[in-house]
């Protein structure tokens, strides 16, 4: 096709526009029919891979039905990743089996399916990240964090500081940890809470040096999502204490837990120069 003087619509050529044979089309028709430019299938008719067979009366190019399904084939290869010198081998192999192509092709786009469809999930883990911070779905969280874990516990943490800054480094630091991570993350919970409850049966005192390195050990873990600062985390060890919800979770580790791990904080703030009684989120 040609451009006009004015920038306006391609003027079409003449043996694009020219009417197909009884029982042909165009290039620029075929082109439109099967959905690549008018370019491509002059390139592909330069290489051999595809031409048209059959002529007007007027002796321009028509491309029959046989020759309009071998596009559709090459472009289902090429959908595939095949360069267009195998497609073209592939197609004129005399002793191929046209059924056996169709079957190849079948197999072939149903693996790229599958492999789109991994992707989509991904994507839409992404889109429950960004809004969450947290790329995993509730079974999963379930299945890394345990039966008592609480998918919900995610979205009510966001309603009480989703304005904040920390929300905001959870967010972010979330979206970029794999189910792996996680688990790891998991881990060092179930082994860090393993050890606070031996060290409240065996009666540790706060403020003694194994209990201030538990204290400096819960804060670590909670530097995984935010920059935990002392103060925060004698924040968090009064919610611990007042809300029934994560007093339920230590407590059903060892009865008297919460209150014990509150204890512990807030003696290594008081070693860091932190009033815990009156500490605020900062």
């Amino acid at each position: 096709m040609t451009s006009n003087a004015h920038g306006q619509e391609p003027i079409p050529t003449a043996e694009e526009a020219e009417p197909a044979g009884r029982d042909g089309l165009t290039v620029g028709r075929t082109a439109t029919l099967v959905g690549v430019s008018v370019k491509t299938l002059h390139h592909w008719d330069a290489i051999g891979l595809v031409y048209p067979s059959e002529r007007t009366r007027a002796g321009y190019r028509v491309y029959s039905g046989e020759d309009i399904a071998r596009i559709h084939r090459v472009l289902v290869y090429k959908e595939l990743g095949f360069p267009l010198a195998a497609i073209g081998r592939i197609l004129d192999d005399p002793d191929a089996d046209a059924r056996d192509h169709l079957r190849r092709q079948r197999t072939q786009l149903v693996e790229r399916i599958s492999r789109l469809q991994k992707m989509v999930g991904a994507v839409d883990r992404m889109l429950a990240a960004s809004k969450t911070g947290m790329r995993l779905t509730p079974e999963e969280q379930i299945e890394i964090f345990g039966d008592d874990w609480q998918p919900a516990w995610v979205e009510e943490a966001e309603e009480r500081w989703g304005d904040s800054a920390q929300w905001a480094q959870y967010t972010e630091r979330a979206a970029e940890m794999t189910p792996e991570d996680w688990e790891r993350v998991a881990a060092a919970t179930d082994a860090l809470n393993a050890d606070l409850a031996a060290a409240k049966r065996a009666g540790t005192a706060p403020g003694s040096d194994e209990a201030n390195a538990l204290a400096e050990r819960h804060r670590a873990l909670l530097s995984t999502y935010f920059d935990c600062t002392h103060a925060m985390q004698a924040c968090l060890a009064r919610r611990y204490v007042d809300d029934p919800q994560f007093a339920a979770y230590y407590d059903a580790i060892v009865p008297g837990l919460t209150a014990w791990l509150r204890d512990v904080v807030f003696a290594n703030a008081e070693a860091h120069g932190i009033d815990p009684e009156s500490a605020r989120w900062e």
